[in-house]
């Protein structure tokens, strides 16, 4: 596989997960600078993504470049979504249809998102940060580290009080893990002492953030957890 598949660009592409294939690591951190920082936002379908990374456009649009890359499979629903909603002017967000399970594009061959990300930086070359919305996967669907310098995962209470005790990467490995919709709690009968103790548990010394975007629409724990990524990150 060619690196720049013919496109005259200069990053390299993770020829997938097989152990025996040649090519960059797909968990390896990528170099960051002269680049913005790429932020992933994963989770199962319905979780609550796509108006996370809403919030999050709220947020710090006024303090930070930055533009959105959004994954669903046979549509462009969720960059649509953020059109309407004005959050972003609308030559800031790319929409990448997947044809595949998204985990396909955010980790397998993240070819497509690469290329997303490279139209938004030409188009605007002060980018700082460029948030990579997936479509709604598995509780296995992390990014390639080739993709993503920090990973959000999100599950929401309507999954079940469960959900963060079953683990699986998302839930265990990803940067910041965001319990959602915290208001719906009661409704649907989950426990959130015990979903809140599980995620501490599966996680270790991983952050954990929950949150109502009902309550707080512009998600201001996140929003501050990801100043500090960009602070961290500033030259790496």
């Amino acid at each position: 596989m060619r690196p720049d598949h013919g496109h005259g660009h200069g990053h390299t592409h993770p020829v997938g997960l097989d152990p025996t294939a040649t090519g960059p690591d797909p968990f390896a951190a990528p170099p960051r600078r002269g680049r913005p920082f790429r932020l992933g936002i994963g989770g199962p379908v319905g979780s609550g993504k796509t108006a996370l990374t809403a919030a999050l456009c709220r947020a710090l649009g006024q303090e930070v470049d930055l533009a959105v890359v959004t994954n669903d499979i046979y549509t462009t629903e969720d960059a649509d979504f953020l059109r309407e909603a004005g959050v972003l002017d609308p030559d800031r967000i790319e929409a990448v249809q997947t044809g595949a399970c998204p985990h396909t594009a955010i980790r397998d061959d993240i070819t497509a998102n690469l290329d997303a990300v490279d139209r938004l930086t030409e188009r605007h070359p002060g980018l700082e940060l460029v948030i990579v919305e997936s479509g709604g996967d598995n509780l296995t669907a992390v990014f390639s580290r080739g993709l993503a310098d920090s990973q959000v995962f999100v599950v929401d209470v309507a999954g079940g009080d469960k959900v963060p005790r079953k683990g699986g990467p998302g839930v265990t490995t990803a940067d910041l893990l965001v319990i959602n919709k915290v208001d719906l709690a009661e409704r649907v009968g989950a426990d959130m002492a015990v979903m809140v103790a599980d995620a501490h548990r599966m996680r270790g010394d991983l952050p954990v953030i929950t949150q109502s975007l009902t309550r707080t629409p512009n998600a201001p724990d996140v929003a501050a957890w990801v100043r500090e990524q960009l602070r961290v990150g500033v030259g790496a």
